[in-house]
């Protein structure tokens, strides 16, 4: 495949490629610094950008892509084929097997991709009740199901625990004797051994292209993490400034021998949990453990918060509370709310409506908060992208959004539930930078989730986590800093 002379400008997307050429024997890693690039890329591989004539040729007949971007177009067609409100029971959607067929993978082959995948003993799970590392699962089962020439697979392992990331690297290995890889990310540890090149992308353009083995000796990395300090104290002085002093009860949640079961299931059982002032928690475990489960009893968004014996911000779940009370004190960053936010509205709308819980905006804000709002869009070399619509933006400027979005309102709880998904090096080390300086300071409380040792926060020391129970689900292990 070989792409010279591309150049495209549209909006908030830029992109130029003088010249890269991808022989069929080579594997190539792309590292984006600045994830403007990242987008336009999967859609120049997938054949959806040309970037002019003669621009992209010699591209393989057929072109498998894993990306963030693809899912969220996924769920929409999902969604869109809804049948529930035709049924006496909820449209979950299509099953795993089902999804895997429409893509092209025959009935002998389905065994055998299931397996390779770990979907087996999800097989005839829908769609929507899927985690997001069993999506991301599906996604590539997908793409493989096209029986590919070249892979393209965008933040694959965005969203994977530990045990997948380690089955995803030696599934990539092994598919690279027989299919032609790139792989896209942010992340410098997600460049499987196969890789034999590295293309380098700085915000508008093709920088650079290597071998791997001048790859390991290169000092981007240093250079990239001294550009994050200056943003940083930025963020944090608007976090200072716009501070509200609310105050809440205290404990801000308890859980009193919480449940959570489905007709196909137990996901948890015999949960007790106080979540105190000042106090930062991080939860871990597998894929499909009950994570996002769990946060959701706390935000009131799973309907079995309101069968269990739940306190959240002084107020017992089913006695006639107000969600929207609850939610004013909370911030949330999740895949979940990026995959919902799909309403038409503006970048400036996008940050107004953290002021009011809202995906897209139905209320007037006040001057102060318009002010806010633009303040923070400045804060992230956005303003120009002002009323631009928020689907115009790449995934990765979207998920940057929408954690402003969580911080606007400065809320007593933050909800962060995989945050970095889509991000770029520069800014995940930002937001994972200045997240730790807020917990640090106690301006807010982390509820945090991430399967990346790596982006362990230093100012969390109390632990929830998921433990498979021999009988059956999950037990949750509390360690509370003492």
């Amino acid at each position: 495949m070989l792409i010279q002379g591309l150049k495209y400008e549209h909006a908030s997307e830029q992109l130029e490629i003088s010249h890269w050429e991808l022989r069929p024997s080579e594997h190539w890693g792309v590292f984006i610094a600045h994830a403007h690039s990242s987008e336009l890329l999967v859609r120049i591989f997938s054949g959806a950008l040309t970037g002019g004539h003669d621009a992209v040729t010699e591209k393989p007949d057929v072109v498998g892509i894993v990306s963030l971007s693809e899912q969220q177009r996924l769920l929409e067609y999902e969604i869109a084929r809804d049948e529930t409100d035709f049924q006496d029971h909820i449209d979950y959607g299509s099953s795993v097997e089902n999804l895997l067929l429409e893509a092209g993978c025959s009935v002998h082959e389905l065994q055998e991709l299931l397996e390779l995948t770990d979907l087996t003993g999800l097989r005839t799970r829908g769609f929507r009740q899927l985690s997001t590392g069993e999506t991301r699962r599906l996604m590539l089962a997908r793409a493989l199901a096209t029986h590919p020439e070249l892979l393209v697979l965008h933040e694959p392992y965005s969203g994977l625990d530990v045990e997948h990331r380690q089955r995803l690297t030696t599934c990539l290995n092994d598919l690279a004797e027989q299919i032609q890889l790139v792989v896209i990310t942010s992340r410098e540890d997600e460049l499987p051994a196969c890789l034999t090149h590295i293309a380098l992308f700085d915000e508008r353009q093709l920088s650079q292209t290597i071998t791997i083995t001048e790859w390991r000796q290169h000092p981007i990395l240093e250079q990239l993490t001294a550009l994050t300090d200056t943003k940083q104290e930025v963020w944090l002085a608007l976090s200072r400034q716009y501070e509200t002093g609310m105050s809440v009860p205290d404990p801000r949640v308890t859980m009193n021998q919480v449940k959570v079961e489905y007709t196909d299931g137990l996901i948890f059982r015999d949960l007790c949990w106080e979540i105190k002032a000042n106090q930062h928690w991080q939860i871990r475990g597998p894929n499909g453990c009950g994570k996002s489960t769990l946060l959701g009893l706390i935000l009131g968004d799973h309907p079995q918060c309101y069968c269990n014996d739940i306190t959240v911000l002084g107020m017992r779940r089913g006695s006639g509370e107000s969600i929207w009370d609850i939610k004013r004190h909370i911030g949330i960053v999740s895949s979940s709310l990026h995959l919902q936010y799909r309403v038409s509205c503006t970048v400036l709308d996008v940050l107004l409506s953290g002021f009011f819980d809202s995906i897209g905006l139905y209320e007037k804000p006040s001057a102060k908060q318009l002010h806010i709002a633009r303040d923070w869009l400045n804060a992230l070399e956005m303003s120009q992208y002002e009323q631009h619509g928020f689907r115009q933006l790449d995934y990765g400027q979207q998920r940057l959004l929408l954690i402003v979005r969580a911080l606007i309102k400065h809320p007593v709880l933050l909800i962060l539930d995989e945050p970095y998904q889509g991000l770029d090096y520069l800014n995940r080390r930002l937001v994972m930078t200045v997240l730790n300086r807020l917990a640090e300071a106690n301006m807010t409380q982390l509820l945090y989730v991430s399967h990346y040792e790596e982006d362990r926060l230093s100012a969390i020391h109390n632990y929830v986590d998921f433990v498979a129970d021999p009988n059956g689900g999950y037990r949750v292990c509390i360690t509370e800093e003492q």
